[in-house]
């Protein structure tokens, strides 16, 4: 028992790796669509390759989208315009009516008999109806409408109605038929009661619309069980394409048991877990460094998990087209935090798995396999805003070209391609700009960094830089030229430039609280170096690592940063201290810990590289005379003790490296320092 606990307790980080394979698998697994994939591809023209199909259940056979829209057109083109006779508008006029006579007429037996008459022309009138029609209100052929009223309805024709011109002459022609009364009166009361009490009902006549519209059946025609749909190398013409797209859809619409769900599930399982293995296997043999950080991996598969989420659930829910689904997020994400190579075999794996459950799964995979390699290729180094911008327009163009190209080789013909499918792209696009916001989320929830990070920190305005501008002014212009010297060697060797350039520029911090210890910042010419022991001064110095990274922590800098703080003295020694000790001392007993650095060695180039020129650029100020042999002698001793005193043991950096190095820290020291070349004499 104790053993296995011991075994646990050493075994702890892989079995931590496991769980979250385990958990990725299963989660993914889950996100599919558990049912019956139809396992034939066939193309409208083609020759059908495969063994004769016979129908294996009855199933109806679909119209083809050319026939449902004819036909729908059809019953749009029957439906008549609704109107509705509105009853109020008799009931109003009467009163408008019965007010206007009281004005008009003193004499109340003459005012019974104007209202009698406005009564019987205003019910003439109404019963008949009045109607407007407006440009945007037309009837349909010949005139003609339905006219509801109440819960009955009629078809009419706009001539068995009076328009309210027509209204007008028959209320004037009609009032001249009453005897014993003023027709003039009788018009004057009754001008403003004469209205429009037919309308266009625009709500009605679509509900109507869309019930025929629903009526429609979208079968022609059913399958028997057994039927031959198809021979072997019989083209496919567009009867059989409605029949077999008829089978498809039935197929994968159909609700499996629970044990065909099950199998599925157990198929997915197997599958998910051969390709994310293929996966770990390209980490732990290519990106040691990622496969050793359980993070990082969890990274990669919440990513995964994210894209693959996001496009099961347009799938399943949702109306949409799964073409919105920005899948290129997931390599600009990867290649922001990692590489190239991981962001492609990444998006790859992705690809596949969707490609097991997405329509038309080889122009699924195809296509977006192009576009994931086109976003790599534009976002090799997002360091601003607009190259994210670019790189939209570069994945639209990717996504467009092979859209089109597909449908021409399926349809035949450009004119035959969807553009509302076009249009989901443009959407797809769009979306992918929310990796911007994406990445900083991740960042914080990994403690990753940036490119875009690294730009910021990298600007001398930054608050922290700023500080130690005015606090160590020498040791900000130092960081500043380790920074020239640094990135330059790192651009020569294929390092990271702007990763070490932002290093150089934080490495020495720590000398912010105590500047005047550091030779650098010593303007006055007191050193209070001289009233301090040797041991007392070389903690000091030594200190300004600590320092570092407590400062570093308490600004926020990223753990990448503060590696560089940590890490550029390594385990070397305050020589200037330490060897004024044993001159001063040759008797006594020195602890050589005293006066050296706690550690860590450097671990990876850029690291190293620092250090490098961390040492270099400071030791060269120290030159009486500098000139192209002493900078060479210099640069040249200043790394060869390094290499004795094995500080780049942990780095991954070769002596080519170094080679490299050593020639760019003498060019760009003599630049610096201005020195001219001493060409040979003539004849020499």
């Amino acid at each position: 028992m104790r053993k296995f606990l011991i075994y646990i307790s050493n075994s702890h980080e892989a079995i931590l790796k496991g769980i979250i394979i385990l958990i990725t698998v299963g989660v993914i697994a889950m996100l599919l669509p558990h049912k019956v994939r139809y396992k034939f591809d066939f193309q409208r023209g083609k020759a059908w390759n495969n063994n004769d199909l016979v129908a294996p259940f009855d199933f109806a056979v679909k119209k083809d989208p050319d026939s449902l829209k004819s036909e729908r057109q059809e019953i749009l083109k029957s439906v008549l315009p609704h109107f509705q006779m509105d009853t109020l508008v008799l009931f109003n006029a009467v009163k408008d009516l019965s007010v206007k006579v009281s004005e008009q007429v003193a004499d109340t037996f003459q005012r019974s008999k104007y209202l009698t008459a406005g009564k019987t022309i205003l019910e003439e009138l109404y019963s008949r109806g009045i109607i407007r029609i407006t440009t945007n209100e037309q009837p349909g052929e010949n005139g003609r409408l339905t006219l509801v009223i109440g819960k009955f309805s009629v078809t009419k024709t706009t001539g068995d109605f009076y328009e309210p011109r027509a209204a007008a002459a028959y209320l004037e022609t009609r009032a001249s038929s009453f005897t014993n009364m003023d027709p003039d009166v009788l018009v004057k009361v009754l001008n403003n009661a004469v209205t429009a009490n037919v309308f266009y009902d625009k709500v009605l006549t679509e509900k109507v619309k869309a019930e025929k519209v629903n009526e429609i059946f979208p079968t022609r025609g059913m399958v028997q069980k057994g039927e031959l749909i198809i021979s072997r190398g019989e083209l496919v013409s567009v009867e059989k394409f409605m029949i077999l797209e008829s089978l498809k859809s039935a197929t994968e619409s159909e609700i499996p048991d629970l044990k065909t769900t099950r199998e599925i599930f157990i198929g997915q399982l197997l599958i998910i877990a051969i390709r994310l293995t293929v996966l770990l296997l390209f980490l732990a043999v290519l990106r040691k460094d990622i496969f050793a950080d359980n993070l990082k991996v969890m990274l990669v598969f919440v990513l995964m998990m994210l894209m693959i989420g996001a496009y099961t659930a347009i799938m399943k829910f949702s109306t949409l087209s799964t073409y919105v689904v920005p899948l290129c997020v997931l390599p600009i994400v990867i290649r922001v935090f990692f590489d190239t190579r991981l962001a492609l075999f990444t998006h790859v794996i992705t690809v596949l798995i969707l490609g097991s459950v997405a329509p038309n799964g080889y122009e699924f995979v195809f296509m977006q396999t192009i576009a994931g390699m086109v976003t790599i290729f534009s976002v090799t180094h997002l360091r601003k805003r607009a190259q994210l911008f670019i790189s939209a327009g570069m994945i639209f163009i990717s996504y467009m070209i092979c859209y089109l190209a597909l449908s021409v080789i399926h349809e035949g013909s450009l004119n035959q391609v969807n553009v509302t499918n076009m249009t989901w792209l443009v959407g797809n696009v769009l979306l992918t700009l929310f990796a911007y916001p994406l990445i900083y989320i991740f960042e914080k929830l990994f403690g990753l960094t940036s490119d875009i990070t690294l730009m910021e920190l990298a600007d001398t305005n930054s608050a922290l830089l700023r500080e130690l501008s005015i606090k160590a002014p020498g040791t900000f212009q130092h960081s500043m030229q380790v920074a020239n010297l640094a990135e330059a060697a790192a651009f020569k060797i294929g390092g990271n430039t702007l990763l070490i350039r932002v290093g150089a520029l934080y490495h020495d911090i720590g000398k912010m609280e105590m500047p005047m210890y550091f030779i650098e910042n010593q303007s006055t010419g007191v050193n209070p170096h001289d009233e301090l022991s040797f041991e007392e001064s070389a903690s000091i110095i030594i200190s300004h690592v600590i320092r570092g990274i407590e400062k570093a922590r308490k600004n926020k800098l990223p753990d990448l940063i503060i590696d560089f703080i940590r890490t550029h003295h390594g385990t070397s020694m305050v020589q200037y201290f330490y060897q004024s000790f044993l001159k001063n001392y040759p008797e006594q007993i020195v602890d050589e810990d005293d006066f050296r650095y706690p550690g860590p060695l450097p671990f990876s180039k850029e690291t190293a590289v620092l250090m490098m020129a961390d040492s270099v650029e400071a030791s060269s100020r120290s030159l009486a005379k500098p000139d192209a042999d002493s900078i060479n002698k210099l640069v040249d001793s200043v790394i060869d003790r390094q290499i004795e005193q094995q500080q780049f043991v942990n780095c991954d950096i070769t002596f080519k490296d170094i080679s490299s190095i050593k020639k760019i820290f003498k060019k760009m020291l003599m630049s610096i320092y201005h020195v001219r070349v001493e060409y040979p004499k003539s004849g020499s």
